[in-house]
Order: structure tokens, then C-alpha cells, then sequence
């Protein structure tokens, strides 16, 4: 295991913000809909507040993503649809928060507790990967080497980002407290896979080393 202390630099480092948005935290929203534990997912939303407010006044770049699709739902796959279906929360189907993981509905944007800045970059994407059918690596090569990853789900999106991350080159660091898993019997599996060979996906770190190194 890496113990050696954390320090970024706000010039090469970005605070990615992964899906918290009302489809996944509030209890009319897509998660919900599916049968998921949106007490757990939402768990996480002070700690990442405070990563913001760490990341923000440093001056790191901070990207948020959502996941949803176009309104036509041409860009979801039929086989995801189908998922969805058959799990109780069909995507674009009606649901309290508007239709589910669609663009443009409420449901789908980002809570207000962690509502992004005017100035800061969000990533719409259809899939589960932040990098996926998106704009995010050309944002991030601008000068861009490491990422501090948060968000939910850990086992999905948080996990599909982190890989597709790793293989373009990138330093990353998963936020241990501030990210959650759908069940938390997998959020330590999630965590623990991150560590193999060495640190085969990075490192896992807590808020607070994480805003000391941010800090030093």
C-alpha cells in the first residue's frame, strides 16, 4: 500500500464529480425507482461538498457528469433499456422527477447542495464511463495528469470512469468516504479492487487526506 502523504498540484489536478445528480440521490428519482438504497447514495453529499470547497478555493478545474440521454433516447442502447426495464425504473419512463435519466428534467440534473459553478465544466454522458461518447478527455488534456475521483455509484460509474481514466494515463485517487456504492456489501470489493498489483487503478484516500494534500 502507497503511504505516502498526498500533495496536488491545483494546476494539474481536477476533482471529477461523478452523477450527483436527483436521479440518483432523491427518493423520486431514477435510483429509487429501481429498488436502490438512496439514503446510501446521498450519504456522501457533505463530504464531497467539502472537496468542492477545497478544490475551489485552490483554484483546481472541477468537472461534474451526469448520466441520462436525449429525450428520443437515441443514444441508449436497446440492451440498457431493456435492463432498466425489467429492473422497475425504465429510462425515460414518468416518474416524480420527470421522465427517468432523461436530459432536460429536473431529475436529472445536479442537487442543489453540490450545484456546479457557472464557470465550471458539465459532462453529459450516455453511458456509464465519464469518457464515453464525450468531450471530458479533450477538456482534461489540456493540461490535466491527475484525477481525484468522487461520486456514486462506486461499483458502475465511478468504477467505469476510474478504468477508463487509467488507461488514457492518468494519476488518479478515489475518494474512500465520497463515493457509495448501490449496496454497500460492495462498496469495500470496489475499493479493494483498486489496490491490486500495487495500485493497479490508483490510490484510495479520505476526504481529509485528500483536502490536506490539496492544502500542503
Amino acid at each position: 500500500m502507497n503511504t505516502t502523504p498526498l500533495i496536488f498540484d491545483p494546476e494539474t489536478t481536477a476533482l471529477l464529480v461523478i452523477d450527483m445528480q436527483r436521479d440518483f440521490c432523491d427518493a423520486g428519482g431514477y435510483a429509487a425507482q429501481a429498488g436502490l438504497d438512496v439514503g446510501n447514495l446521498s450519504s456522501v453529499i457533505d463530504r464531497i461538498a467539502i472537496l468542492l470547497q477545497a478544490a475551489r478555493s485552490s483554484g483546481m478545474r472541477v468537472v461534474h457528469t451526469r448520466e441520462g440521454h436525449l429525450p428520443d433516447l437515441s443514444d441508449c442502447p436497446p440492451k440498457k433499456l431493456l435492463r432498466s426495464r425489467q429492473a422497475g425504473a425504465e429510462i425515460g419512463s414518468r416518474g416524480p422527477l420527470g421522465r427517468l435519466l432523461v436530459r432536460g428534467e429536473y431529475g436529472h440534473d445536479i442537487i442543489d447542495a453540490l450545484k456546479p459553478l457557472e464557470h465550471e465544466d458539465v459532462i453529459d454522458k450516455p453511458g456509464y464511463g465519464a469518457f464515453h461518447r464525450t468531450s471530458l478527455e479533450s477538456i482534461l488534456a489540456q493540461r490535466i495528469e491527475t484525477l481525484i475521483i468522487c461520486g456514486v455509484t462506486t461499483e458502475v460509474c465511478v468504477h467505469s470512469t476510474l478504468r477508463e481514466a487509467i488507461d488514457r494515463g492518468f494519476a488518479c485517487v478515489t475518494v474512500r468516504d465520497g463515493c457509495a456504492a448501490s449496496n454497500p456489501a460492495l462498496q469495500e470489493a470496489a475499493l479493494a479492487m483498486i489496490a491490486v498489483e500495487g495500485g493497479i487503478f490508483g490510490r484510495v484516500a479520505s476526504t481529509a487526506e485528500i483536502v490536506r494534500g490539496i492544502r500542503t
